[in-house]
């Protein structure tokens, strides 16, 4: 896998020298996770590239930057990265991944009901469900799905209530 990463890494640094396009700044970093070198991710979400970034550049930047904090163990600082006024924006094709991972660092930071609020959110700005928003709010809320067939003694069963009833009668 860490094969990839450099083979991206370096097409993508190609790909920046040929062209001066800086777009896929995010992606680089991310590789340098990918790598294992998260505090190389995070010095290039501040280098001068970052600020030429548009606005889904810059928070894909800002999640990749919070991934790599939470990568050092800093979980509280990764949540003060993704702490900012776009996490109000409902609509953009960007606010689904930014919520998603707001959630995800507050279910880190052992904030649950915060974390499935956020969760909500998420799946509110993710239509086309991108992100396993849905699945995490199920799983906090405590339901499970079965896999393969397979069943575990410790699981309920999740029925509707009314449908009960109705056969009931």
């Amino acid at each position: 896998m860490c094969g990839e990463f450099a083979e991206a890494l370096s097409e993508f640094r190609a790909a920046m020298r040929i062209s001066g396009d800086v777009s896929n700044w995010p992606m680089m970093a991310d590789c340098e996770r990918g790598l294992g070198r998260p505090a190389k991710a995070l010095a290039m979400a501040g280098a001068p590239e970052a600020s030429k970034l548009d606005k889904a550049g810059q928070i894909e930047l800002r999640i990749v930057a919070a991934g790599a904090r939470r990568d050092l163990g800093q979980v509280e600082a990764a949540l003060v990265t993704l702490t900012c006024p776009e996490l109000n924006t409902k609509t953009a094709e960007w606010s689904g991944r930014l919520r998603y991972a707001y959630a995800d660092a507050l279910l880190a930071s052992g904030r649950e009901e915060e974390a499935l609020l956020w969760f909500q959110n998420a799946a509110a700005s993710d239509p086309e469900q991108l992100t396993d928003a849905v699945e995490r709010i199920d799983q906090l809320n405590g339901i499970s799905y079965e896999l393969d067939g397979e069943e575990n003694e410790d699981d309920e069963i999740v029925t509707d209530d009314a449908s009960e009833r109705e056969s009931e009668d």
